[in-house]
């Protein structure tokens, strides 16, 4: 999960942050209450998880718990891409 989490830093980093990260970005902090990303930024966001992970966000999964950090992001890309039927937890 590193490796996703590292990813998802980079492409925060230099899309939305204009490569200006300074280094204060943990993995738990909240996108919106940082003023990281807004509604195009989520779009955005969005289209680069599809495109790199190969999978689909459905509107009901447009929620912060999987959307709003490195960390949540991360855990919910493993739980996508987590074979049918199988349990996969955040960690």
């Amino acid at each position: 999960m590193q490796t996703i989490k590292r990813e998802i830093r980079e492409y925060i980093t230099e899309q939305l942050l204009f490569g200006q990260e300074d280094g204060h970005l943990a993995d738990e902090d909240s996108f919106l209450e940082k003023g990281i990303i807004d509604s195009t930024g989520v779009l955005e966001l969005i289209g680069f998880v599809e495109n790199r992970y190969s999978i689909k966000v459905e509107n009901d999964e447009l929620v912060p718990e999987n959307l709003d950090s490195i960390e949540s992001l991360a855990g919910f890309i493993k739980r996508k891409r987590a074979p049918a039927g199988e349990k996969s937890y955040a960690g």
